[in-house]
């Protein structure tokens, strides 16, 4: 498989794995809470260096062990529902803040953060790392996978701002803290 071929079948694999991830579904959480283009930008970055990092590990990364990597994403998640849950609601200060150039980077970095942690040893970094080691392509590798990662978090972020608005924000903080500690069961359920 070469050039377009390769670059339409990564893209492909990777997007319709991404779509039901756990990454997705941060993305789409925070979206909620903050605004998109911070959101997208600190996703877009953290998935952008996940790739790269799966194409340049190539078949080291899928040999990382699963347990520990599943038992530490699904700890992150239980502690980020724990915190989401016994946060305080915001005051109109803190919205205006949102709004302003360091709630921006606050934001940007907080998604950066939590998306980066959470693609960490994910079904699509190791299949990224598997097509790589596979094909003699990095560039085409990297570029279908990262493309494929920024649309799905582009979609989850449409979905989650539009959601955030329609939602009240309470609501919408105890959903997502729900949401993270199912998220995190699971993943600690499967590391057994």
């Amino acid at each position: 498989m070469h050039g377009w071929t390769l670059f339409f079948s990564v893209f492909g694999v990777v997007f319709v794995a991404e779509l039901p991830d756990k990454t997705a579904l941060a993305a789409l959480v925070l979206a909620t809470r903050h605004r998109p283009l911070p959101v997208l930008l600190g996703a877009a970055t953290a998935l952008t260096i996940q790739s790269l990092v799966a194409v340049a590990a190539g078949q080291l990364v899928s040999l990382l062990p699963a347990r520990p990597v599943h038992a530490f994403a699904g700890g992150l998640f239980l502690l980020s529902a724990v915190l989401m849950w016994r946060r305080k609601e915001e005051s109109e200060e803190d919205v205006e803040d949102r709004d302003g150039q360091s709630g921006f980077w606050r934001s940007a970095w907080l998604v950066f953060v939590v998306v980066f942690l959470a693609e960490w040893g994910d079904l699509t970094q190791l299949a990224t790392a598997a097509l790589a080691a596979h094909y003699a392509s990095p560039y085409v590798v990297f570029a279908g996978s990262a493309l494929a990662l920024w649309a799905v978090a582009g979609l989850a972020v449409v979905v989650g701002h539009r959601a955030g608005k329609m939602l009240d924000p309470h609501l919408t903080k105890r959903i997502a803290a729900v949401l993270f500690a199912v998220v995190g069961a699971a993943l600690l359920a499967g590391a057994r």
